[in-house]
């Protein structure tokens, strides 16, 4: 050994999904912030790296949409029309690029699954892993594929960071010392830009979270406007619903809806004597959770979040490919009691009235809105993690000597 301590210069983050890729890129502006001399770029390999984009990190992969946004695990019909969609040439490609730019960094950082995980290994440097995409709380004790152990227990492996202190608990206990929780990078995106979402203090104020992939996202609103008009015909409640849509869900979108009409920013629709209307946002997505009193979620990132924030969610299972029955379930056992998931029916209006009667159950329910801020706190986590898995990672290096 000598003295001399490893510098580190260029990180090449590796991940592949929404919101794997928004954790990557929250990591990696964190890192710049502490060092604004590193380079960092991103190696998406599922979807188009928006997140990355965002943050002015640099894509480094072949990019290419899947139809099933890299959850095909879920239905074997998703893996089906990916291989169809090229995802077999596209994975080729990608190995091709990791090999041919590898020596251009220090270290990896692979945030999801074995498949960030593999690439950060063909890289032949030292890694960190970041297995966000699964946790212990889903079984009550995590069993890693195989290959997956394999990575994380390899020397060049250097620190395994978990989505929970559980987690980290349970592979310590499982003798992997290496795992760590020092937070979750997706709530470092929960900061109010004081956007008027023109609220009634006094009135409850419903979220509506769709999800961000088109053209699901653009069904699920319409599923749960549904909901929203079930509630106003059996609740003599004054209700407030905000919609938190993506940019990608156009104004020619909203108009099209059938039954609704939309005009600045207001879908609305006349019941008898009752008139709905749901205020909906691009830009306001921090806003609305912040103040929201329950959210109908239908998103995996975005209902995590408002967990973290000590909100009750209600899941509401659409068609797919990506928000089903099947993919709240999990999510309902990873998040704990804050999340509730309305059971599956091929009638929309059994569901829309199950879910009108939950929520107005669950606000009613103080005790248990209580629970959910303690609950929050401990499957999601406060906000800083960006920051410190940065920390963790940069400190880390620097007290590592060199052979």
């Amino acid at each position: 050994m000598n003295n001399l301590t490893v510098k580190i210069n260029k990180i090449l983050l590796i991940s592949n999904g929404h919101g794997e890729d928004l954790n990557g890129s929250l990591i990696g502006e964190a890192l710049k912030s502490i060092e604004p001399n590193l380079t960092v770029d991103a190696f998406p390999i599922v979807g188009e790296g928006k997140s990355y984009k965002n943050k002015q990190i640099s894509i480094v992969s072949p990019l290419k949409s899947m139809p099933s946004g890299g959850i095909f695990y879920l239905n074997i019909i998703n893996l089906i029309k990916d291989l169809f969609s090229g995802l077999i040439g596209l994975t080729i490609k990608q190995i091709i690029t990791i090999n041919k730019i590898k020596n251009n960094y220090d270290i990896a950082v692979a945030v999801g699954d074995i498949v960030p995980l593999f690439f950060a290994y063909l890289t032949g440097k030292k890694y960190y892993s970041f297995i966000v995409s699964t946790s212990s709380y889903y079984e009550g004790k995590l069993k890693l594929p195989f290959l997956t152990k394999l990575l994380i227990r390899s020397n060049r492996c250097q620190i395994v960071f978990t989505r929970d202190q559980y987690t980290a608990d349970d592979l310590q206990n499982q003798g992997l010392m290496k795992a760590k929780f020092v937070g979750y990078p997706i709530m470092d995106t929960l900061k109010t830009t004081g956007k008027n979402l023109h609220l009634s203090p006094e009135k409850p104020m419903i979220a509506l979270l769709p999800g961000s992939r088109l053209p699901e996202a653009l069904r699920n609103l319409q599923l749960l406007l549904q909901v929203c008009e079930t509630l106003v015909n059996i609740s003599s409640e004054n209700w407030q619903f905000r919609g938190a849509l993506v940019p990608s869900i156009t104004e020619e979108d909203l108009n099209n809806i059938e039954g609704w009409q939309y005009h600045e920013g207001v879908l609305s629709k006349q019941i008898n004597d009752n008139k709905v209307s749901v205020m909906v946002f691009h830009d306001a997505f921090a806003d609305i959770l912040l103040q929201c009193n329950i959210s109908l979620g239908m998103a995996g990132t975005a209902v995590e979040q408002a967990v973290g924030l000590g909100k009750p969610v209600i899941q509401v299972s659409g068609k797919g490919p990506q928000f089903t029955y099947r993919f709240a379930e999990a999510q309902m056992r990873l998040l704990g009691s804050s999340t509730i998931t309305i059971e599956d029916s091929q009638d929309n209006q059994i569901i829309c009235e199950k879910t009108a009667h939950k929520i107005i159950e669950v606000l009613g329910n103080k005790e248990f809105l209580a629970q959910c801020v303690i609950n929050g706190k401990e499957r999601v986590g406060s906000m800083g993690g960006s920051l410190n898995i940065s920390k963790t990672i940069l400190s880390y290096n620097a007290s590592k000597l060199t052979d």
